[in-house]
């Protein structure tokens, strides 16, 4: 394997995943909620809680990615099952998203984000930097159920370590990407206002949607595959 197709292969492999993180965990969207949630703190704390949080998501990113396959080998899940039902669970919550009104997706995502009607705009703000401002509410089990699917949909004849690098590759472009959007909240909510948020929240869950598809057409074909070979080797 040469390098300049193995930076084909680590490219392509990123061309999958940053679309498929980026319209799960919509950054834009929340980074709206994220202003509010931030809202009377000095410029200095948002940018260290931004930085943070985006560190906090970006390891349960990496870890999903990494770590995935050896928790489903322990349980004895194949990857095909994985394909199917994290296709399955992907497409359901783009549909969900894309039907339920954007005034209750916004409503579950600051309750995520603001604990007992009150804003992180305490004295422990920090400390709320893992929980719950990155986990749920920027990577929440939808997108982690994306990061394991993604480790486990490698495209035929592609090299692990190409595919791998491409798709941890993608999940730092999102820790960074993460990072800037909630550093500039402020900025992000006076430029898009919310209705502008909100289209971009709609053409993010149509993207994952169209993701949670082809996950799912995979796992079926490898299901098909393995049958007929399966068939094969009985006659």
């Amino acid at each position: 394997m040469t390098f300049p197709s193995s930076l084909e292969n680590a490219v392509n492999s990123w061309l999958i995943a940053f679309p498929a993180l980026f319209s799960i965990i919509n950054p834009i969207g929340a980074s709206l909620i994220f202003a509010q949630a931030t809202e009377g703190r000095t410029r200095k704390e948002v940018v260290d809680l931004a930085r943070k949080v985006a560190l906090n998501s970006l390891g349960i990113i990496l870890v999903s990615m990494w770590f995935g396959n050896v928790i489903l080998s322990f349980f004895g899940i194949s990857m095909n099952a994985l394909r199917i039902t994290g296709g399955l669970v992907v497409a359901s919550r783009a549909w969900t998203l894309l039907q339920a009104p954007a005034e209750r997706t916004e409503a579950v995502k600051e309750k995520q984000a603001l604990q007992d009607g009150k804003t992180v705009a305490a004295p422990d703000l920090m400390e709320r930097a893992f929980f719950p401002l990155a986990l749920p509410f920027t990577v929440g089990p939808g997108s982690i159920s994306v990061a394991i699917a993604l480790s486990s949909s490698i495209p035929p004849h592609m090299p692990l370590a190409d595919y791998y690098m491409g798709i941890s590759a993608a999940g730092t472009a999102m820790g960074i990407v993460i990072a800037v959007a909630y550093t500039y909240a402020e900025r992000i909510v006076a430029m898009l206002g919310v209705g502008g948020a909100r289209i971009v929240s709609r053409l993010a869950a149509l993207i994952l949607l169209s993701i949670g598809i082809q996950i799912l057409i995979t796992g079926i074909q490898g299901f098909s595959v393995d049958t007929i070979h399966l068939a094969h080797k009985e006659l």
